[in-house]
């Protein structure tokens, strides 16, 4: 791969999330070439491009295809099954860059060999709207060249951040895996109290929703400020705000049921990933 030629992919799994990714490689100019395997077609939104081919399965790859990554984003429980297929594509400039949750660097070695060159990532659901967060983690076979396209790819659907501890996966999936799910939470919960107050159920539904998305845009827009400052910011002394909060941050309040929530997660990752 050359920066003037793009690299050459393979798709393994074109659901939501590879939908997703592939619909910005595209957009950024990232890929020359992606070959996908999905049995159930491609996405409208990349029907007809050039860069694209639809197959069937590993056993359909075009003649002398070789990708400079091989993306595996097909549902963790039917990896076992599909990766063996790809076991022919291992070599040193192939890296493979896995979206799947609760698979470890170890697993993939097992199933491809030792000698495959293993990118581990932890997405999150806002990355089908390009507002994902991901963390990955390399095995010592890839070079700084493979990270950087696997960053690349990786950033076509928001933020990444990278770890050399793959133990760090297990709260990173508590955290920002599962998070998306805490924060619809919020939004159920916030509506139902507003219900409990007396707001039709409609109305404080719409209130809920638009107030966790405004306030998650507005945190995201004040890169030079803290959580806690804005939230100091709202909090007029004794008003309404803080009245809320001292129940919120209480000693038995919203901290330690988050804190006993992410640890709960974290134990589940590490369980299912053996």
């Amino acid at each position: 791969m050359t920066a003037e030629s793009g690299a050459s992919l393979l798709l393994v799994g074109c659901g939501k999330m590879g939908g997703a990714m592939l619909d910005g490689w595209l957009a950024a100019g990232i890929a020359s070439r992606v070959v996908v395997v999905d049995r159930a077609g491609l996405p409208q939104s990349v029907a007809g491009d050039a860069r694209v081919t639809l197959v069937s399965g590993a056993d359909a790859l075009p003649e002398g295809f070789v990708p400079d990554v091989i993306v595996l984003a097909v549902k963790p429980q039917v990896m076992e099954e599909a990766l063996p297929s790809y076991r022919a594509l291992v070599r040193p400039g192939t890296v493979f860059l896995s979206i799947a949750a609760g698979k470890t660097i170890a697993w993939f070695e097992r199933l491809l060999g030792e000698g495959a060159v293993v990118v581990r990532s932890m997405p999150n659901t806002p990355a089908a709207i390009g507002r994902g967060m991901t963390v990955a983690v390399p095995n010592a076979r890839v070079s700084a060249a493979q990270r950087d396209l696997s960053d690349r790819l990786l950033r076509a659907v928001g933020d990444v951040a990278w770890v050399e501890d793959e133990g760090l996966l297990d709260p990173v999936t508590a955290v920002s895996g599962s998070g998306p799910a805490y924060v619809f939470f919020l939004v159920e919960a916030m509506a139902k109290a507003g219900e409990a107050a007396g707001l039709p159920a409609d109305l404080a539904m719409r209130l809920a929703r638009a107030t966790v998305s405004g306030a998650g845009a507005l945190l995201d827009a004040s890169v030079q400020q803290q959580a806690a400052d804005l939230r100091k910011a709202v909090t007029s002394p004794n008003g309404t705000t803080q009245a809320a909060l001292e129940v919120l941050m209480a000693p038995e309040g919203m901290q330690p049921v988050m804190t006993a929530a992410i640890a709960a997660a974290t134990r589940r990752s590490r369980e299912l990933a053996g």
